[in-house]
């Protein structure tokens, strides 16, 4: 598996930080992903913020939908 700084994705601690100032839940997180057609449960939460497994892109695009991070938060990790 491709990694970069051993990590299989850098947007998970983003994810944690903004998911943690919404005061939402990896549950609930989980719940509005899955209302977008993208089935994901906490435990997957959990695993893309530890950056333990690769983070396809429209997981990405709707997580910071959800969210509302800005895009340019995700570059200050390259």
């Amino acid at each position: 598996m491709r990694k970069f700084n051993n990590k299989s994705n850098l947007a998970g601690p983003i994810i944690e930080k903004y998911r943690l100032q919404a005061n939402m839940s990896r549950e609930q997180l989980a719940r509005q992903l899955q209302l977008l057609g993208i089935n994901m449960d906490r435990t997957s939460i959990l695993r893309i913020e530890k950056s333990e497994v690769l983070l396809k892109d429209f997981e990405l695009i709707a997580i910071v939908k959800i969210l509302g991070i800005d895009y340019h938060e995700l570059e200050k990790f390259i």
